[in-house]
């Protein structure tokens, strides 16, 4: 039966509403659980995923539209976020020298260092939510979610 509609049972809901439920309601609680890992560390977990986005392309930077574009929750402003880490000593901007109208943002030492302390109570948290879970199992996740987040998705 699959490739077709699924037929909604007495409950009103289908086994894709289910499911769809079901992630949020995971994902919802390893987001409340990483809040409280950011809380302990004086940012939110916006901050600490633009932090994390820009370890990535450490010593360079991103453009606030990259930045933007990699964030897990979409945030309408990534400049506010970029204001309050920039006066926490988190990040620093400059100017791109490839084109000077860029404004670009790197994480600072820092900033560096803060990601540092928290990783391993973030690993601590992602461990946890997936202990039930084998390797397979886990990567199969990470196949279903990236699946259900394609560009092709609604």
């Amino acid at each position: 039966m699959s490739g077709r509609k699924s037929r909604t049972p007495r409950g009103g809901t289908t086994p894709r509403q289910d499911g769809m439920v079901a992630l949020l309601m995971a994902a919802g609680r390893v987001h409340q659980a990483l809040e409280g890992v950011c809380d302990r560390h004086g940012i939110t977990h916006d901050q600490y995923n633009v932090l994390r986005i820009l370890r990535g392309v450490h010593p360079g930077g991103h453009p606030r539209y990259a930045i933007a574009d990699r964030l897990i929750s979409r945030s309408p402003d990534v400049t506010r976020l970029l204001n309050r880490l920039e006066g926490q000593g988190l990040v620093e901007r400059y100017r791109s020298p490839e084109d000077q109208r860029l404004s670009m943002s790197r994480v600072t030492q820092r900033g560096l260092h803060l990601l540092g302390t928290m990783d391993p109570e973030v690993t601590t948290v992602h461990e946890a939510a997936a202990a039930g879970l084998s390797l397979g199992e886990v990567r199969q996740l990470r196949l279903l979610c990236n699946r259900v987040s394609s560009p092709e998705s609604p």
